[in-house]
C-alpha cells in the first residue's frame, strides 16, 4: 500500500539566495514529495535557481501571496499539502512531525507557530503586531492560534480544495485561521524553530501597510462571518445614542406637553431608524452565512479525511 501524496508548496518572490537552501532542506527532510516552487515575478535568478535545485517551477503573475496560494491550491492535486515561504526561515526538518500529527490525529491543519532561534528573525515590530492581531482574532471569533501569521503549515487535501482563497496579499494566512475556525476543523499547532533569513533574502512583509491590511482583514471577515453581531452592535450603538438624545425630549414633554427642539427629536428617530435598520440586515445576512458555511463544509465533507 502507497503512502499518501505529498506536496511542498514553496511561494516565493526574489529569492535567488535562499530558495535552493529551502527546496534542498525539504528533498532531505520529505525525499519522497514533489516539491513545487512558485514564482511571483521574480527579477532576480530565483527561477533558474529553483529549477536546478530540481524543484517543479511554476510562475503567477498577479503580484501578492494570496494570488500565489490560489493558485498553488488550485493546481497542485496531492494528499497532503506542505506550505512555506520559500526563504529559509522555516525548518523543514519539522515537516515530518507536523505531516505526523496531521494523519495521527486525522486533522486539517497543523500550523508551525514560530519559535525564533535568533533576535534577527523577527523584524522590529512583527513579533507585537502578531500578539496583537492574534488576540484580536481570538477576541471576535472565541478562539484563534498562537501564531496567525506563520507562513508554515501542513494541510489536508479537504482543507485544500473547500477553501475558497479571496485574499491577494499577506492577509492570506489570516483568512486560513478564519476559514477553519468559522468551519469548525479539527486543527493543531507545533512550535517550530524560525530562522533568521540569509544574507540577501529580505522581507516582503511591511511592517505598517500589510498590517493594516492584516487588521482590516480580520474586521470584514468578522462583518462576512458574524454579520448579525457586527450590524447588531452598531445598532445597538445607534439605539443608545438615539435614547440619550431622547431622554431630555421626553421628560420636557411630560412636563409641558411641548417638544421645543424639533433637530434633536428627528436625529434621535433618525438614529433609532438606523438602529433597526442594522438589525434587520443582521438578521437577513446572518442566513445567507449560514446557507454559505453550509455549502462550504460540504464541499469540505466531499474529501476524505487524512490516513482513511
Amino acid at each position: 500500500m502507497t503512502g499518501p501524496r505529498i506536496a511542498v508548496l514553496l511561494p516565493c518572490y526574489n529569492e535567488e539566495t535562499a530558495i535552493a537552501q529551502t527546496v534542498a532542506g525539504f528533498r532531505s527532510a520529505l525525499p519522497d514529495a514533489a516539491i513545487y516552487v512558485y514564482d511571483n515575478n521574480s527579477r532576480d535568478r530565483t527561477i533558474e535557481v529553483a529549477r536546478a535545485a530540481g524543484a517543479v517551477v511554476r510562475s503567477e503573475r498577479m503580484q501578492g501571496k494570496g494570488n500565489v496560494v490560489r493558485r498553488m491550491f488550485a493546481d497542485v492535486d496531492a494528499d497532503i499539502y506542505v506550505m512555506a515561504d520559500g526563504d529559509a526561515t522555516y525548518d523543514a526538518a519539522s515537516a515530518p512531525a507536523l505531516i505526523a500529527r496531521l494523519i495521527d490525529e486525522q486533522l486539517d491543519m497543523v500550523v508551525g507557530s514560530r519559535v525564533g532561534e535568533a533576535v534577527e528573525a523577527y523584524r522590529r515590530g512583527h513579533r507585537f503586531g502578531n500578539r496583537m492581531l492574534t488576540g484580536m482574532l481570538a477576541r471576535l471569533f472565541g478562539r484563534s492560534f498562537s501564531d496567525i501569521l506563520s507562513g508554515y503549515r501542513v494541510f489536508s487535501r479537504r482543507f485544500v480544495k473547500s477553501f475558497p482563497v479571496l485574499s491577494s496579499g499577506f492577509e492570506i494566512e489570516t483568512e486560513i485561521s478564519v476559514h477553519a475556525l468559522e468551519l469548525k476543523m479539527p486543527v493543531a499547532e507545533i512550535e517550530t524553530p524560525y530562522f533568521a533569513r540569509p544574507e540577501g533574502s529580505a522581507s516582503k512583509l511591511s511592517t505598517y501597510s500589510d498590517g493594516w491590511r492584516i487588521l482590516r482583514t480580520i474586521v470584514t471577515l468578522y462583518r462576512i462571518e458574524r454579520p448579525l453581531l457586527f450590524f447588531g452592535w452598531i445598532g445597538a450603538a445607534f439605539a443608545a445614542l438615539a435614547v440619550i438624545l431622547a431622554v431630555p425630549l421626553v421628560i420636557t414633554y411630560m412636563h409641558t406637553h411641548l417638544v421645543p427642539r424639533f433637530p434633536t427629536a428627528i436625529l434621535a428617530t433618525g438614529l433609532m431608524i438606523l438602529a433597526f435598520l442594522n438589525g434587520f440586515a443582521g438578521l437577513i445576512l446572518d442566513t445567507v452565512v449560514r446557507g454559505r458555511r453550509e455549502v462550504r463544509r460540504l464541499a469540505y465533507l466531499a474529501h476524505k479525511a487524512p490516513g482513511v
